[in-house]
């Protein structure tokens, strides 16, 4: 049976109690598979009952997911643009107080949608305005203006143009920056998690403050030139897994669900898509959870290309306050 979006549970986003599905489709593909094969992929995700996605001006997916959403509209597959939730990203080169509202907009244009749900800045660093390439040159990083930037996304919020605003990759530190200058507290930090990197402090931190925790490489981002098999190939996941009749991608994803955190998992293959919707109606019991918490830790996504030698980040401890 094909699942329905109403088989996704929600969450009440902050201030504004905006309901974001729990689980959504990642569009950001390395390499790229090119705009007809990424709309023809949310397309089949939208059939399946995903209504949440993921996107970024750093992924060039805006575009591919605008033309899928107009489709999907035409065809009847969704009765409006409301049905779905989206979300976009401030990259480094327009994190610039002046520039972010004109970014969202162009953003908007690319997904030919009148507002966003949520607006996040993608990494907590700014580059010289302008600045789109990937990666970015060390000279051209620049430390990110909390104050300006954020208040900017506020204003952005205040006018409509996003239902609401966060952040990606933050640290504890960073967030406690931001919350001391902020007039509305970011809905929403995005940073990988999974059971090979479970963010136990940051997900406490989050929860005490109001922000919620979605996880992207929830899989370990798999097949990218920044991600590993190493969530795939995890022993303790794969004899869960079997022993559950269950995907190690499911037990992952079940796993994240379970911890009270959203997930962003990436595939544009049919049946793993479909698959990946099938984390709800069952439940890991307390020895499986215990035997996942057991498992060793490290960062899949430890940043390095927002790394510089002439800063405002010289070492990867640096990009997470230490919180390694």
């Amino acid at each position: 049976m094909e699942a329905t979006h109403l088989s996704i549970p929600e969450h009440a986003l902050g201030s504004n109690g905006e309901k974001m599905p729990l689980l959504g489709l990642g569009t950001a593909v390395s390499p790229p598979v090119g705009a007809e094969a990424t709309k023809l992929a949310i397309l089949q995700a939208i059939k399946l009952g995903y209504r949440h996605f993921d996107t970024a001006a750093k992924y060039g997916s805006e575009q591919p997911l605008g033309d899928a959403i107009q489709q999907a509209l035409s065809i009847g597959s969704i009765k409006s643009r409301d049905d779905l939730f989206i979300t976009t990203k401030l990259w480094c080169g327009d994190a610039h107080g002046e520039l972010v509202a004109t970014a969202l907009k162009r953003s908007l244009q690319n997904l030919k949608l009148e507002y966003l749900d949520l607006f996040l800045i993608h990494w907590p660093v700014s580059a010289k305005p302008g600045t789109y390439e990937f990666p970015i040159k060390e000279e051209n990083f620049l430390p990110l203006d909390f104050k300006s930037v954020w208040s900017a996304m506020e204003d952005c919020q205040k006018l409509g143009l996003t239902k609401s605003i966060g952040v990606s990759n933050f640290s504890c530190k960073k967030l406690t920056d931001l919350l001391a200058i902020a007039k509305i507290p970011p809905a929403v930090n995005q940073v990988e998690m999974n059971p090979l990197w479970q963010q136990k402090n940051l997900r406490e931190f989050c929860k005490a403050k109001g922000i919620f925790l979605t996880a992207y490489s929830p899989l370990g981002a798999i097949g990218t030139f920044y991600g590993s098999n190493r969530v795939m190939e995890c022993e303790v996941l794969k004899e869960i897994a079997k022993a559950k009749g269950k995907t190690v991608a499911q037990i992952s994803l079940r796993w994240i669900y379970e911890q009270g955190a959203g997930v962003i998992v990436k595939s544009f293959n049919g049946g793993r898509m479909k698959q990946n919707l099938e984390i709800f109606g069952w439940s890991l019991n307390e020895q499986e959870l215990r035997r996942i918490s057991g498992i060793p830790q490290s960062r899949g996504v430890p940043g390095t290309p927002y790394t510089s030698r002439f800063g405002p980040f010289r070492t990867i401890e640096d990009i997470w306050d230490g919180e390694m």
